[in-house]
């Protein structure tokens, strides 16, 4: 269960759906580059992006060469298709929304470690949050593919980085899973999130849910 905010060493967020409404730019630039391959196979691989939040870039693009398309030669065509989607992709996380309430969240935890840990590239990501000005409330670092979410949480525990007690905010089902695996608390952040089978996959699981940060600081200020 969530313990409250001011009693966390460490927050560590994800990108996608939770500090950027990113989740659509994402999906969308996805079904662009697999377009090429036939409108079944592009629905193909949006079904699964959206099956599996968190999941790195490299990972998906894996799966579609090798599960939906079949092809022999994967490498032939992965940096091809990783350089598509990452032009296609860049100008959205620019333009989208941030989340609101981050900045009074910062201001309320002024003593607390914030990093990002995302499936995102972790190149592009710091690319995206200097221009928006976000990299300097993330003084934990910020972290992102292809290094998978939940080997980040190991490396930055191992280093002393990311002490507990530590929460996270996710908005996906491998979100909580990696949170669950490195013993941090967990809230989801459902507004922005693709998850849809949330509702039955939380349904037994003491998790807070919240719509999106400002909701998570509005509930916190009224305790």
């Amino acid at each position: 269960m969530q313990r409250p905010l001011a009693d966390y060493r460490c927050l560590v967020f994800d990108c996608d759906g939770v500090v950027l409404d990113s989740n659509a730019v994402k999906t969308e630039a996805f079904r662009q580059v697999a377009l090429p391959f036939g409108e079944a196979a592009a629905q193909a691989f949006v079904d699964y992006h959206q099956a599996n939040g968190g999941i790195s870039r490299y990972r998906k693009f894996e799966y579609f060469l090798q599960q939906i398309l079949q092809v022999d030669d994967m490498q032939d065509h992965l940096p091809v298709l990783l350089d598509q989607y990452a032009s296609a992709v860049r100008q959205g996380l620019l333009a989208c929304a941030v989340a609101p309430g981050l900045q009074q969240l910062r201001e309320l935890l002024p003593q607390s470690r914030w990093m990002i840990v995302s499936g995102g590239d972790e190149a592009e990501l710091h690319d995206v949050f200097a221009t928006r000005g976000l990299d300097v409330l993330f003084d934990g670092g910020i972290f992102g593919s292809p290094t998978p979410k939940d080997s980040i949480l190991a490396r930055e525990q191992a280093s002393g980085n990311l002490q507990g007690p530590a929460l996270f905010l996710g908005d996906s089902r491998f979100d909580h899973q990696c949170a669950e695996a490195a013993g941090l608390d967990f809230v989801f952040l459902q507004g922005w999130s693709e998850f849809h089978d949330a509702p039955s996959y939380f349904a037994d699981k003491a998790v807070a849910q919240y719509s999106d940060i400002q909701a998570l600081l509005e509930a916190e200020r009224a305790q």
